[in-house]
């Protein structure tokens, strides 16, 4: 898969996590904000909560579960991620950190993929 291919799927999997959490009754306040730490995938609210959303695509799990590619040094740099943006966008509520699994068999955009949400991933 070219790199082009790659980005392509990986922005495909981003607006299919959008659209799971939209029907969950999230609202969608930033796609892919970026700062000096990082990008932050999705950031949304669930009722009063605010979400830092991570977004993991992967063909299968051949190579083990996509959440697990949220190590302790990408959840440090979405740590700072979410400071930055609180800094920018003040919020006084309640926050977290959720990881969404998508599954895009054969890595195709053209079949329903698997989709797992982590609430609360790490704190």
């Amino acid at each position: 898969m070219s790199g082009e291919q790659s980005r392509l799927l990986g922005r495909w999997g981003e607006e299919q996590a959008a659209e799971y959490l939209r029907k969950q009754r999230y609202r969608i306040l930033a796609c892919n904000w970026r700062c000096r730490y990082g990008e932050l995938d999705l950031v949304a609210r669930d009722g009063k909560t605010l979400c830092f959303v991570e977004v993991k695509l992967r063909r299968s799990e051949r190579y083990g579960r996509a959440a697990e590619q949220v190590d302790g040094r990408k959840q440090q740099k979405l740590k700072q991620s979410a400071l930055a943006y609180l800094a920018q966008n003040p919020q006084d509520c309640p926050m977290r950190f959720d990881v969404i699994e998508i599954y895009a068999p054969e890595g195709r955009m053209d079949c329903p993929p698997q989709i797992f949400h982590w609430k609360d991933a790490f704190s």
